[in-house]
Parts: structure tokens; C-alpha cells; sequence
């Protein structure tokens, strides 16, 4: 069972597939070539599931960061004896630049441990286990390291120093000495392909300064944010980046599986997805954070993944995997213990299967943000039918933003984002060529408006509801003034955000999704995402100081290296949930810039 804390991790990505590597320097995740394919490492969910380490033979006191305006990360060990320096880094293409970082990455993860001072004795173990540890793969020694055979791939570790075999482990140890250095990469591969050729040590050394070099130009054509939390924006715009990936402009929520909302329990999902849900507050974070290409990229991965499939019958998919899937099927992984025994392990999503009506408000919503106005036949032929199915939907029960897995209701975000369909569509009809809709369009929207006025609200509640004739708040009722349904200073705003901030927030004041009790064992932990929302809120009603205060207080969460999990256990304060979580990077963009722009909404 794997118990190291998750905020003790370290995102490594070449803009296609995700590594996760500890503090002490063991590699506990690995997907590859893909950020949904089958783990080679994975013993973040289990300890016999595979993993890669190296480190110090000794006791060591560890700090680590990431070089200025990368993801590479390097960790310092302090020994007795002297000091080493590990470097990290999953590499880019070849001189790799700017936009186009992930274009060609050679699925290579690259490690370089240096010795600075004195002396100091190395430990290395490597031991895959492909597809999430079900293969213990038969190695056999190769010039410049190993290669080790079994499953769908062939993995290659470059190694200038003796290897140790046994047990499908192979183990090597060293003493560098003040100015000397270890390089080590690993290579996957389809096993019906020719063995990728081992690395040398110039050559690793020389692709992680410029793994580096392509993350820093990059940094620099996408830093013209200014204001407070820069550098919390700007790294936040890096993790966005890096959960891109770069051959179809995916973002997916997280870089993990099963990583649980409630430890322990069953709320464990598979994030390595898209879902559509994200979109419009994700370009929005993307615009914030100056990554105009990457905006586009993720629109026009959107709109190609869900044209087509709208009709009278259908429900539009709500996620999509990194390529454009739609069957993402789930299916559990009995012989992984989970994280603290946290169980089942799941891999696939069945959320995809669910009918959520917030989608067809995410879409016109984040063709709205898109700066450039423009879109294709095809792409306008698809929104105005999205338009046409919020039109004509909007009155059915759902799922809801947070995918309960329950009877249906009529969830107010749902309704909520049925508007923002008619609205934004309203603002694009021009553009969409839809003009003659108009009227229709803007009557529907009415009609929803006053629905959301009538049932949403609860004078018993004093504020907004979770569903219509309810009783029961919601987090996601903060989005009434963030989409600009009512204006931050209307009474039922400011009476639903100190609804929240007063009775649905944990005594560190981080705010809970809701209170509603679900059909899942367990309780899980304060949303980071829902407390961004609040400081957000807060700041759309004016009160620019307590929403400071609330987005310091999620922002503390972050661990060492700037990263932001899911959820807070209520109990503990610790991080939990899938990890990186793209959604609480996104909701501290936004929040960053409503605060600095004193509540105004974007586009006023």
C-alpha cells in the first residue's frame, strides 16, 4: 500500500505523458507515450507496482524546486559527506521552442545526478512493471545499460555504470565526487519496433539544458500577466501547459488515477481526460496567462471531438480522452491496493455516459473567449446546434457539474449554463451566421432566467439553491455572478456568497462542494477549485479584501514545487484527489485576475 503524501510530488511532462517523482527521488508515475496510456511506474497506488529511484545511500537533508521558468526539477541532497544535485526532466523535441513545445518529444525521461561537494554515495534501483504492475518484465544487459522486454512495449534504460539483476529489479551503486556526474535516461517503445538505442551521458546532459531552454522560451512568450500572484499565475500557466497534450491541444484534469476524494473510500476516478465542463474557465485561465495558441488549440479539440453528435436523441458527450475517444468505458484494477488502501482503482470513467446539460453552456461560453471570432463551417454549423439544444433541453433532469451518480434533478448550474448558451450564443450570432435565431433564442433564455429567479432561489435558504425548489447550497451557485447571470452587487448574490462562505466552508475556511449526501461511502474533502471560486465571488461583489483572504488561504495549499491538488482532507489539512488538479490552476488564474482587476469580468 502506498503511503507518501501526494502534495510530496513533483510534475514532470513533455506535453504528452506525465511523471510524478517524490521528494526523495523515486519516480512513483510514469504514462507513456500517452497521459492516459497504462502505467510503467505506479507505485503511487500500490508499492509493488513499479518505480524508479535514486538518491543518496545515506541519510540526507533534501531541498528541491523547479529551475526558474521550467518543469524541470532539481533536488538538492546535503550528506554528511558532501552535497549532490539531481536534475529531472521528461524531454522535448530537439531544440524545441515557444508554441511548439511537445511537437516532437522523444518520450525520453532524463535524470542527472551531480556531485558539488565532497562526496557522496549514490543508490539506484529501476524496476518497471508495465500496465500498472501486472508485468515483472525480463531484462538483459545492453551496451550503455539494459533493456527490459514484456507487454506491448520495450523500455531502455541508458546507464554508464554496472547494473545489478534480480528479482525483474535492477539496482546499480557510486560514489561521485565533486564535480562528477551520473546521467541515466529511460526510452519506451512498441515492442514490435526496433529497440531505442542507449543514451550517452553528454547527450542527456545536453537534452535536459535544453528541456530547460524550451520550457523558459515558452515562459517568456506567455508572461504578460501582471499583478498580485504573478508567479503563482505564471507557474499555474505551466502546469496548464504541461497537462497539454500537444498533438490534438487536450487538457486533461489530471495527471493521475484513483488518487481519492475521501481517504480510504470509493471516490476514486480517472482524471487523465477532457471534459468539456472545463472549457470556458479554462480559456479564460489561458487568456489570463498569455497562451493564446493554446486557447485555440483547445477550442478546435473541442468542437472536432463533439461535432457531429448532436441531434434530437443524443446527449453530447461530456468528455472525450486526449485523442478525441468518446468510449472511455471504466473498469477497475483489483490487484493495486490503491493509495492508503484507498480502492477500487479505476482506470476509463463512466461519467462519460452521463447527460450533463452544463455542456452546451461550457462550448458557446468558450467560443466566446476566444479572441479571434473566426470559426470555420463546420464549427458554426456546431454551435448554433448546441444553441439549439440548450433551447430545447434546458427543462430535462441531469447529472449536474459534480457527476453524481444518482437519480437525475434539475440541477441550477445546469439550468445556469442553459442560459449561458443562449446568451453567448446571442452575442455570436453575428459570427455564427445565425442572426434570423436571434429572437427565438433570446426568448428562451428569458424564460430560463426567470426560472432560475423563481425556483433557484430559497427565501428559507436566503440564497441560491443546489436544484430547483431546494434547499440544499451548492458551490457552484458562485458562478452566478462569474458568468454574468446577475451583477456581483445584486442582494441574492451577495446573500448566496456569504451563504457559502459562512455555512458551506470547513473551519480553515475552504469551501465544500455541498452537503447533499450522495450514494458513495465516505466523506470528501474541501474543493480548492470552490474556494477560488469564492475569492472570486467576493471580488465580483466588491469585497476585494476578503477575497484576497480566501484565495491566500487556498493558495496555501500549494506544496513546495507550487502544485495544487484536488481537495483538502477536512480532517488533516493534507492534499488530496487526482494531482496536479488542472481545475484549482484554473481557478487561482481567474481569481488572480478578478481580484487585480478589482471584480470586473473579463471583456467589460
Amino acid at each position: 500500500m502506498s503511503t507518501r503524501a501526494i502534495s510530496d510530488y513533483a510534475l514532470l511532462s513533455d506535453c504528452r505523458s506525465a511523471a510524478l517523482v517524490s521528494s526523495a527521488g523515486s519516480v512513483d508515475w510514469l504514462c507513456s507515450p500517452r497521459f492516459d496510456s497504462p502505467a510503467l511506474f505506479a507505485r503511487l497506488l500500490d508499492e509493488n507496482a513499479g518505480y524508479w529511484s535514486i538518491g543518496p545511500a545515506c541519510p540526507a537533508e533534501i531541498t528541491r524546486r523547479y529551475l526558474e521558468d521550467t518543469l524541470v526539477i532539481e533536488t538538492t541532497f546535503r550528506t554528511g559527506t558532501g552535497t549532490a544535485v539531481l536534475r529531472d526532466a521528461l524531454a522535448l523535441g530537439r531544440r524545441e521552442r515557444g508554441h511548439a513545445l511537445g511537437a516532437a518529444s522523444p518520450g525520453a525521461l532524463m535524470r542527472e545526478m551531480t556531485c558539488v561537494e565532497g562526496h557522496v554515495p549514490i543508490a539506484m534501483d529501476f524496476a518497471p512493471r508495465p500496465e500498472f504492475g501486472l508485468i515483472r518484465p525480463l531484462m538483459e544487459p545492453v551496451r550503455g545499460g539494459l533493456v527490459a522486454h514484456g507487454g506491448a512495449q520495450t523500455v531502455t534504460l541508458s546507464c554508464p555504470v554496472e547494473l545489478r539483476v534480480r528479482d525483474a529489479t535492477a539496482r546499480a551503486t557510486v560514489t561521485l565526487r565533486a564535480g562528477q556526474r551520473l546521467c541515466l535516461c529511460l526510452h519506451t517503445g512498441p515492442a514490435w519496433e526496433p529497440e531505442p538505442q542507449c543514451w550517452h551521458p553528454w547527450r542527456v546532459h545536453r537534452r535536459i539544458g535544453d528541456t530547460a531552454a524550451a520550457w523558459r522560451s515558452w515562459s517568456r512568450m506567455h508572461s504578460r500577466y501582471q499583478g498580485p500572484w504573478q508567479e503563482q499565475v505564471g507557474h499555474s500557466g505551466r502546469v496548464l501547459r504541461a497537462l497539454t497534450f500537444a498533438p490534438t491541444g487536450a487538457i486533461v484534469a489530471a495527471a493521475t488515477t484513483s488518487l481519492p476524494e475521501c481517504v480510504g473510500g470509493e471516490r476514486n476516478w480517472d482524471y487523465r481526460y477532457t471534459w468539456i465542463r472545463d472549457a470556458s474557465l479554462t480559456l479564460q485561465a489561458l487568456a489570463t496567462a498569455a497562451c493564446e495558441k493554446e486557447e485555440t488549440a483547445f477550442f478546435s479539440f473541442l468542437a472536432g471531438a463533439a461535432a457531429g453528435l448532436l441531434d434530437h436523441d443524443t446527449d453530447l458527450p461530456i468528455m472525450y480522452g486526449v485523442g478525441g475517444e468518446h468510449d472511455l468505458s471504466e473498469r477497475s484494477l483489483p490487484h493495486l491496493t490503491g493509495w492508503r488502501g484507498s480502492a477500487p482503482v479505476r482506470v476509463g470513467n463512466d461519467a462519460w455516459r452521463q447527460r450533463q446539460l452544463d455542456v452546451y453552456g461550457e462550448l458557446l461560453y468558450a467560443a466566446h473567449e476566444l479572441s479571434c471570432g473566426r470559426f470555420d463551417p463546420v464549427t458554426r454549423a456546431f454551435l448554433v446546434s448546441a444553441a439549439e439544444s440548450a433551447a430545447r433541453r434546458w427543462q430535462e433532469p441531469d447529472q449536474g457539474i459534480w457527476e453524481m451518480r444518482g437519480p437525475s434533478r434539475h440541477f441550477l448550474h445546469s439550468k445556469l449554463m442553459c442560459w449561458v448558451a443562449l446568451d453567448r450564443a446571442v452575442a455570436l450570432a453575428s459570427t455564427l451566421q445565425a442572426t434570423d435565431q436571434v429572437p427565438r433564442w433570446k426568448r428562451t433564455r428569458d424564460r430560463i432566467r426567470a426560472a432560475i429567479l423563481t425556483r433557484g432561489w430559497s427565501e428559507e435558504t436566503g440564497a441560491f439553491t443546489q436544484v430547483f425548489d431546494g434547499k440544499g447550497l451548492d458551490a457552484s451557485a458562485l458562478m452566478l455572478p462569474i458568468v454574468g447571470f446577475l451583477p456581483g452587487d445584486d442582494p441574492r448574490v451577495r446573500a448566496t456568497v456569504d451563504a457559502v462562505a459562512t455555512r458551506l466552508t470547513d473551519r480553515r475556511g475552504l469551501v465544500l462542494r455541498y452537503r447533499t449526501r450522495d450514494r458513495l461511502g465516505g466523506e470528501e474533502g474541501s474543493f480548492l477549485l470552490c474556494t477560488f471560486w469564492l475569492a472570486h465571488a467576493l471580488a465580483l461583489t466588491g469585497e476585494t479584501g476578503r477575497g484576497e483572504q480566501v484565495f491566500r488561504t487556498a493558495a496555501s495549499y500549494a506544496n513546495d514545487v507550487g502544485l495544487l491538488a484536488e481537495e483538502v482532507d477536512m480532517a488533516t489539512g493534507e492534499p488530496i484527489g487526482n494531482f496536479p488538479q488542472a481545475f484549482s490552476h484554473i481557478g487561482l488564474i481567474n481569481a488572480a485576475r478578478a481580484i487585480r482587476d478589482g471584480g470586473s469580468r473579463p471583456g467589460q
